[in-house]
């Protein structure tokens, strides 16, 4: 069945191999998008569209939970950090943020939190609003009251060390009246007012005018200039300026909102640590309301939509908090997102142009992706020329022609998707796109394997789209991080024969003296002439990495970063993972078995595992990069005295005291692998109320058996 079939049927109607085949879609498209949102500022699908594949994916997880996946969207967040800056590390995670539509979704959110607290139907959930600020999101961390630094938030882990430029913002206090915590993380959003950009703006349009006019005139000029297309973009750039003079002259503005790492809990509700904030003389979002149940969040929802357009900055929905702390602190996170906080978003903004023509990409997995190229059409305030059509089942049921008006759909700061075609506007003779059968970048056949929405070039290794691509992949910063190595070098080095292969890259010292004769690369005085020392040393830097960046580096594919980091977390070491895939690819097998235990890790991931391991040339070239870098062992990050810190755990049966999904969560803090299956290798099954086929298997095989009583106490709940 085709990916739009599927996503026309109800999830209620789904099988469980179309469900695995759907989710695995789901998981691929949305990380292209955060890949093009994120780290190429380049995306092609509105915050709309993305959302409702996000909330697809979140449905079928919902009914099919074993069937979660570790690279599910669920669980990642944000981008990696820039080149150009130190990065720096949140003590607390900085994750983001699920999204609501209607008033449907949003009081299926107030169950879920009632669900998972065990709480009444009738329970009043107290919450505070607060207008959702379209800018970039920083870490600011204060010691014995005085700021030390900051960051932006970045991958959600660690972020881009910015210091120096927020310490030019008016609006970060340098130190904090006492009282205060000896250490806490404040988070907040630098953004720009509607006006200041359009200043701005204006006064960057004329410098660019007249730069044009000397240019004609033969007079000697600097470099372009830049005029910024929205307020987010330009507050984003303008804090990550490498000269924190440039960002003094910018006029950002920076509201307070959230708290990270703390030594001590300053507040023991949302609302009153918005007032702390504001005691320690931070600005805080005059619109944030106290709001005392759902419906007085219903309201404000509407009060908030009718006042945007009034408002001095730009804002694309409202961020609503669980007022009560403890609560939240219970709740935690599940993925890559708060259960006790949900982003409600506006509706999308609209517009029509014309479709010029459809191009298609080739990605580093070999799948071809076809991109709309367009007539330029403002929306929102943004002008946009491409737009994502997704993949060829895409394009034929919308009946997307070359020469269409097409309807365009934005939401927040993304180039929008097509949403549909003028059928009264077409131009006579326009023909239905016809998918290339073979690969534009080799010429290779392009096959769709059945079952899949998605054609893919066959060339493998020969496909030069595919082989930069992959090598651009392992050497991006959240992989094996090289600095120095973007897509132009990765394709001038590719080009020249010297890297075929990610092993390759850590033998170019060999090739120094010809890299130095390439211009640009050497052989002048003065800043060129380093580049080669530099880009071989930033390659030592590199011989030694975190296993699951060396996991998420090799660009197996459906490996992302969540389950790099699971694997990794499993294994422990290189040696144990290779070893154990290996034993994987026998169907059946005790290792095939274990893979598909891990929490997280679906029968689809374990495929494509086996699949690597089973080509020898995988192998081989595995094998050839470990003999150049070292993937260091991975530890579990949990309490030294945690009784269940690098065991696994399988819950079964209904718990009293709370819910599986808090339960399991619990223990995942606590440093424990949670599977979903018994095996020999489980240190620990709590068993609740009508527990099954588990519990017997435990006890065959000896396992020791936990009441939740008694898990509760091994693990310190009271």
């Amino acid at each position: 069945m085709t990916e739009a079939a599927l996503r026309a049927r109800a999830v209620d109607a789904l099988t469980e191999e179309e469900a695995a085949a759907e989710l695995a879609a789901l998981a691929a498209e949305i990380a292209r998008h955060d890949a093009l949102y994120h780290r190429q500022d380049a995306p092609e699908i509105s915050d709309a569209d993305y959302d409702a594949l996000v909330r697809r994916n979140r449905a079928v997880e919902a009914r099919f939970p074993e069937l979660l996946r570790a690279d599910s969207p669920s669980r990642r967040v944000g981008a990696e950090a820039a080149e150009g800056f130190a990065k720096l590390r949140h003590g607390v995670p900085m994750l983001s943020l699920d999204n609501a539509f209607s008033d449907a979704d949003f009081s299926e959110f107030c169950a879920r939190i009632r669900r998972f607290l065990g709480l009444p139907a009738e329970e009043r959930l107290a919450f505070v609003g607060e207008p959702k600020i379209d800018g970039l999101s920083v870490n600011l961390l204060y010691e014995a009251g005085r700021f030390v630094r900051g960051a932006t938030r970045g991958d959600g882990t660690e972020g881009e060390d910015v210091t120096q430029n927020l310490l030019t913002l008016a609006d970060l206090p340098k130190r904090l009246p006492t009282p205060f915590p000896t250490r806490i993380e404040i988070r907040g959003e630098v953004f720009c007012e509607k006006a200041d950009f359009l200043a701005f703006r204006a006064a960057q349009a004329q410098a660019a005018e007249e730069r044009e006019a000397r240019r004609a005139r033969s007079e000697k000029v600097g470099p372009a200039i830049t005029v910024p297309v929205n307020p987010r973009n330009f507050a984003a750039g303008s804090l990550r300026q490498l000269d924190p003079a440039i960002t003094a002259q910018r006029p950002l503005k920076l509201f307070a909102y959230a708290m990270g790492e703390a030594s001590e809990q300053p507040a023991e509700t949302h609302g009153a640590w918005l007032q702390r904030l504001r005691d320690w003389g931070f600005r805080v979002n005059p619109e944030s309301t106290a709001l005392a149940d759902e419906a007085a969040a219903l309201d404000f929802q509407q009060r908030i939509g009718a006042a945007r357009a009034g408002l001095s900055y730009d804002i694309d929905g409202v961020v609503y908090k669980l007022d009560r702390l403890d609560w939240q602190r219970r709740l935690g996170f599940v993925g890559r997102a708060p259960r006790w906080a949900i982003a409600w978003k506006f509706p999308a903004e609209q517009a029509t142009t014309v479709l010029l023509d459809i191009q298609i990409q080739v990605g580093r997995t070999g799948a071809l992706t076809p991109r709309a190229v367009m007539q330029p059409v403002g929306v929102g305030g943004v002008m946009v020329t491409h737009a994502s059509l997704h993949n060829e089942d895409e394009i034929a049921r919308k009946d997307v022609r070359i020469g269409d008006a097409v309807i365009l759909q934005r939401a927040g700061d993304v180039i929008p998707q097509i949403l549909g075609i003028v059928p009264e506007k077409r131009p006579e003779g326009a023909q239905p796109f016809v998918f290339p059968a073979v690969c534009p970048a080799c010429g290779s056949h392009a096959i769709r394997p059945e079952g899949e929405v998605v054609r893919r070039c066959t060339g493998g290794l020969i496909c030069p789209a595919q082989t930069v691509e992959r090598l651009i992949h392992f050497t991006r910063r959240n992989a094996m991080d090289i600095e120095g190595l973007g897509e132009e070098n990765i394709q001038t080095l590719f080009d020249a024969g010297l890297v075929k292969s990610p092993a390759d890259i850590f033998r170019l010292h060999a090739h120094a003296e010809v890299m130095r004769t390439w211009e640009g690369w050497g052989g002048k005085a003065g800043r060129e002439s380093k580049k080669v020392a530099n880009l071989l040393a930033a390659i030592e830097t590199r011989r030694r990495v975190p296993l699951e960046r060396f996991i998420f580096a090799l660009g197996i594919r459906r490996i992302g970063e969540a389950n790099a980091k699971l694997l990794a977390r499993h294994y422990h070491s290189f040696a144990e993972w290779r070893a154990k895939m290996i034993a994987a690819t026998t169907i059946g097998s005790e290792a095939r078995e274990e893979l598909g235990s891990i929490q997280g890790i679906g029968p689809a991931i374990a495929t494509e595992l086996a699949e690597f391991f089973v080509e020898a040339r995988n192998r081989a070239a595995l094998d050839d990069l470990a003999a150049e870098v070292t993937p260091e062992d991975s530890v579990v990050a949990a309490a030294a005295d945690s009784a269940f810190a690098g065991r696994t755990l399988v819950f079964t049966g209904t718990l009293q005291t709370m819910s599986r999904d808090e339960a399991e969560a619990q223990a995942e803090r606590l440093g424990a692998k949670v599977t979903k299956s018994v095996s020999k290798k489980t240190d620990f099954v709590v068993v609740g109320a009508e527990a099954g086929s588990k519990a017997t298997k435990a006890a065959e095989l000896g396992l020791r058996i936990l009441t939740e009583a008694e898990w509760r106490e091994m693990a310190g709940i009271a």
